[in-house]
């Protein structure tokens, strides 16, 4: 019996692993499907995540499915929104690898916390030791330096950050599982998504069963890319301690990052090494910190 704890953290740990990797190699995907529009990628991942999410909650709890996932108009109205967020979260993230910005979406994923944190003292009116304070303004100094030398601001990765971030706040404050409010979240922006698909066909620029038959496999199998390590993520939370989730969570974007600057050859210059060198050091500091309290910051 005292090694059941043991069996079950390492059961959690290979369940978060492989919810982050898949996370992290997720731009290989999409360049698959390079030859269609991130519009109509994002329009099929949503519907098809609705179809799978649904059978996958169906199985699950069966008779007591409507009970499960029923939920009060509030709660209803604030998925609306975060359901927005999300489907233009994927689509920036689809847009910005089709043309060849992945690692925009690696810096992205990596300020996300920290705007998470900017957010959480707005929002929630939550306070940070100096430390902390100290890693928020070198995050956001790296960035300055960047848009700076670029002459631009990094949009697509202030974007990624920002809408996730935002929708991560407001799904703080609902009660409601992984599961459940991605799929109503889903649910709510899939008239939208099949009334664009439709569009598309009329204007004749479907490329769904118009095209080679593995495009249109890769498009439905977008709904198994968002939920295969939804429930991989899900396994890992109920298993391992927030902490060790927390770190698990800059598994992704590293991958993403490896992927940009040795598979896809995407420029790394010196302005970027100090810009990641600044956003990687303020997250160490940011944990450093919060262990030093005794926990992480949420």
């Amino acid at each position: 019996m005292r090694h059941q704890p043991d069996r079950e953290a390492r059961r959690g740990l290979a369940a978060g692993l492989s919810a982050f990797t898949i996370w992290g190699l997720a731009p290989i995907y999409f360049k698959w499907l390079d030859a269609v529009g991130p519009d109509e990628i994002i329009a099929h991942r949503v519907v098809w995540s609705v179809v799978l999410l649904g059978l996958v909650l169906l199985i699950r709890k069966r008779r007591s499915f409507w009970r499960h996932v029923c939920i009060d108009r509030s709660t209803a109205g604030l998925l609306c929104l975060t359901g927005g967020l999300i489907a233009l979260n994927w689509l920036i993230f689809v847009h910005a690898v089709n043309s060849d910005r992945v690692l925009s979406t690696s810096l992205g994923y990596f300020i996300n916390p920290l705007m998470s944190v900017v957010l959480g003292l707005l929002v929630f009116r939550e306070r940070l030791v100096p430390v902390q304070t100290l890693a928020v303004l070198l995050a956001a100094a790296g960035t300055a330096w960047l848009t700076w030398r670029l002459g631009q601001v990094p949009w697509i990765a202030l974007s990624l950050a920002s809408s996730f971030a935002l929708y991560s706040v407001i799904r703080k404050l609902l009660q409601v599982g992984p599961m459940v409010g991605l799929f109503w979240e889903t649910v709510f922006v899939a008239p939208w998504a099949l009334a664009w698909l439709l569009w598309l066909f009329r204007d004749e620029r479907l490329a769904f069963l118009g095209a080679a038959p593995e495009v249109s496999l890769l498009l439905t199998g977008t709904g198994l890319l968002t939920v295969a390590p939804l429930l991989l993520f899900a396994a890992g939370v109920r298993r391992l301690p927030l902490s060790t989730m927390g770190l698990l969570q800059y598994l992704a974007p590293s991958i993403t990052f490896l992927l940009a600057v040795f598979v896809y050859g995407e420029p790394f210059t010196m302005d970027h090494a100090i810009t990641f060198g600044s956003v990687w050091l303020a997250l160490l500091l940011f944990f450093w910190a919060g262990r030093q309290r005794g926990g992480l910051a949420h």
